[in-house]
């Protein structure tokens, strides 16, 4: 018998949303989880915000709905908006009454942008690995360390001189911009769209690029990341914030710390040693023009172990969560500027990628 179409005006509606979203889905793991977190930085969002004047988005509304545009790579937060105003599942996710209206695009950047710049991310990030059931999922003496280019909200031609002594772009939306025969560095030109982004090459016979260079520690057990940062990129910048993400963390004993070859390096394996950590760093053999290899900073007394061999094979998975802040969460390229929001931002992104595993690995623990 054909079915009869019937209007969808309703005034009413007898259905909670809660009731619409499926009791298996799996953000609604991720909610449990992130509610314990924002519970227990309530005290934190009430230093962040005045007692007086016209109450302003919610901060767990703003940090849930950045959460969800990392977790369906929603690529602005104009289209954000737009999902949120009639996706029940991104209002259910939110926490937004099924009645209420969405924010403006604008009005939510300004509010998130804010909140980010408190150094809200990383204590969301230590509070998630805080709880006591994720903290059994991690190792407390294996980790990794490895860093990564993140392109900058910037192009090429806002890389003018200091002094102004270059030629401007030409009119027009896109104008053109001559840079033949002009030598550039960072000493002498900055990005007039983003003073902090660096111009920086990572290797021979690759192009240049304005950037920042993104740093994840990871434990070793289930591939975890225990803290993120973000930096200038330089040639030292790996290395300096290894050493940065390794004194927050409040540990005891000896760890080891596995890492890629550009860490082989003297002084820095030298700075290891001080902090009580044993370097599983991979071994640069890079072949002079001379056809002497290079002096490397890691002997047998650590080569020797099996457990150097396990390093080097275990560091390779921090590469999965680099690819999943870059293509899931659309962070290829910054879209805010300046090294403090970008900070913020990429590191609420890893925080992402926790938040979509654990409740996995909390499945798979007897």
């Amino acid at each position: 018998m054909r079915g009869i179409e019937s209007s969808g005006d309703g005034l009413f509606s007898y259905i909670r949303l809660e009731e619409r979203v499926p009791q298996d889905h799996p953000l609604r793991a991720i909610r449990l989880l992130v509610d314990e977190v924002l519970d227990q930085m309530g005290y934190r969002f009430e230093q962040l915000y005045s007692k007086t004047g016209r109450p302003s988005i919610p901060p767990e509304h703003l940090l849930r709905a950045t959460l969800l545009q990392a977790f369906y790579s929603v690529r602005s937060e104009r289209m954000l908006m737009e999902q949120i105003d009639y996706n029940l599942l991104f209002r259910w996710f939110v926490g937004l009454p099924i009645d209420a209206g969405v924010w403006h695009p604008t009005v939510f950047t300004k509010n998130r942008d804010r909140l980010l710049e408190a150094d809200v991310a990383h204590e969301f990030l230590a509070r998630l690995l805080g709880l006591r059931r994720v903290k059994r999922l991690m190792s407390s003496e294996h980790f990794t360390v490895d860093g990564t280019l993140i392109d900058a909200w910037a192009s090429m031609k806002s890389f003018r001189a200091k002094d102004g002594s270059d030629e401007p772009p030409g009119p027009g939306r896109n104008g053109e911009r001559n840079f033949r025969r002009e030598k550039r560095s960072n000493d002498t030109h900055a990005s007039t769209s983003d003073p902090d982004a660096r111009l920086y090459r990572k290797g021979s016979g690759q192009g240049a690029r304005l950037c920042f260079m993104g740093h994840v520690l990871m434990e070793n057990r289930n591939g975890l990341a225990v803290d993120a940062t973000l930096t200038h990129a330089t040639g030292t910048a790996e290395r300096d914030a290894t050493l940065t993400m390794l004194d927050r963390q409040a540990r005891k004993g000896r760890i080891t710390l596995g890492a890629d070859k550009a860490y082989d390096v003297t002084d820095f394996v030298g700075d290891l040693r001080a902090r009580n950590v044993t370097p599983h760093i991979a071994i640069n053999g890079t072949i002079s023009k001379l056809g002497k290899p290079r002096k490397t900073a890691i002997d047998k007394r650590t080569t020797r172990h099996p457990g150097y061999a396990i390093s080097q094979r275990i560091r390779k998975r921090v590469e999965e969560i680099f690819g999943w802040a870059k293509v899931q969460a659309g962070y290829v390229k910054m879209k805010v500027r300046g090294c403090a929001k970008a900070e913020a931002v990429f590191t609420f992104a890893v925080a992402a990628y926790n938040l979509i595993r654990i409740p996995k690995l909390l499945g798979a623990v007897p």
